[in-house]
């Protein structure tokens, strides 16, 4: 039976030939954009199955899938103001998932991006207002914006660099320690917009700090949009963090450290300084994030205006694999969902509270990937992604 069906076909396969030889070198061509797009599959079946488990939450909920999917994306890409607020939307969120993808890297998990970035954000608000009355000049923007967004990132390296040394010289794991840090943080700067940061201005009752100066502002990218230079600022931070991880000996102590710390140690890497230095230019990333925030945006700090960008970023990180470009493209999916949002709300009557229901999916699936793997019946060996080397490692 077998036979007589191989028979029967071959005239079919020597038709098919000719026509296979002259798509080869197409197919050759197309091989090194196969090899570049493949670590991409896992997390786009990811994000689809979530989404598709979404769908079923709002049809159980009585609403259309479709409907509010179009919504959301109307939302986000509809128009030139709504590409502008996903873009403002992914400025935090490109640099905070950079913070938790080059902790990952480092084999370390930093889940302190909140509290950094919202220290980051103090710090600028701080610089921005009473940095000029402390020197008693006034400063160019030339200066004071730089000044700002440096002290920004100044104040989360420091409060990265924190959990940093308390693994390399105490054994502390960074997951406990980055935890309670941020709870220390946040009730910091809750203390302090409530007490001496608390705007004085006659009438003012809200935990927030005085407007920042002028010289501190960082322009819009395009008149009449909120979209500010941060967003190319966040772009040219994740093509640096790319090109120091592949390029640069650090970047290759970081990687190593985060493999095989015994065998960065045998090579002569100082695995306890590689630790603290990734761990406070981590913190960096989301303070300057936190600072972009103020300086651009909202002109001071104001008590819970980080929406949750340092835990989002988590999420972020493991979509795109602890990779700048991969974390990049995640950031830009959450900041089109958060933007898209309210618009699929007013359009199907869904609740927003949905969309932290498919970002939570998303998260779980791409950190069960072996799941995703059953599903689409995708064979290989799993990727592993080092997050972690438990108690002193």
């Amino acid at each position: 039976m077998r036979e007589r069906l191989i028979r029967r076909l071959q005239p079919l396969r020597r038709r098919l030939d000719p026509l296979l030889q002259r798509l080869d070198p197409l197919r050759r061509r197309l091989e090194p954009l196969l090899r570049w797009l493949e670590p991409l599959r896992l997390p786009a079946l990811s994000v689809l199955t979530a989404m598709i488990l979404g769908g079923v939450l709002i049809a159980l909920a009585g609403g259309n899938p479709l409907d509010a999917y179009a919504g959301m994306a109307e939302g986000a890409f509809g128009s030139p103001r709504a590409v502008s607020e996903t873009l403002v939307w992914a400025t935090p969120y490109i640099l905070a998932g950079l913070s938790v993808s080059l902790a990952f890297r480092g084999g370390l998990f930093n889940i302190g991006a909140e509290g950094q970035l919202a220290l980051g954000a103090l710090s600028a608000a701080w610089a921005g207002h009473s940095l000029p009355r402390l020197l008693g000049a006034d400063l160019p923007a030339a200066l004071h914006l730089p000044a700002t967004l440096l002290l920004g990132a100044l104040a989360g390296a420091l409060w990265g660099a924190a959990p940093g040394w308390i693994k390399a010289r105490a054994g502390g794991h960074e997951v406990i320690s980055t935890i309670m840090l941020n709870y220390v943080a946040l009730n910091a700067v809750s203390f302090l917009l409530n007490g001496p940061m608390k705007d004085p201005a006659p009438g003012n009752v809200l935990s927030r700090s005085p407007l920042i100066d002028e010289s501190a502002r960082l322009p819009a990218l395009v008149d009449g949009f909120r979209l500010h230079w941060g967003f190319p600022l966040a772009l040219l931070a994740a093509a640096l963090v790319g090109w120091g991880l592949r390029r640069t000996a650090f970047g290759f102590e970081i990687r190593t450290a985060g493999q095989n710390p015994d065998a960065a140690r045998y090579a002569g890497v100082r695995v306890s300084r590689t630790v603290i230095v990734t761990m406070a230019l981590s913190g960096a990333l989301a303070g300057l994030a936190g600072a972009l925030e103020v300086s651009a945006l909202h002109h001071r700090h104001e008590l819970g205006f980080s929406q949750g960008y340092g835990f989002d970023a988590i999420a972020i990180a493991l979509l795109g694999k602890a990779h700048p470009g991969g974390t990049v493209l995640a950031a830009l999916l959450f900041s089109a969902m958060r933007s898209g949002a309210t618009r699929m709300q007013f359009l199907t009557q869904i609740p927003i509270d949905v969309i932290s229901v498919i970002q939570a999916l998303i998260l779980l699936f791409v950190a069960a990937d072996t799941l995703v793997r059953r599903i689409y019946r995708i064979r290989g060996e799993r990727e592993r992604l080092v997050l972690t080397r438990g108690w002193g490692g």
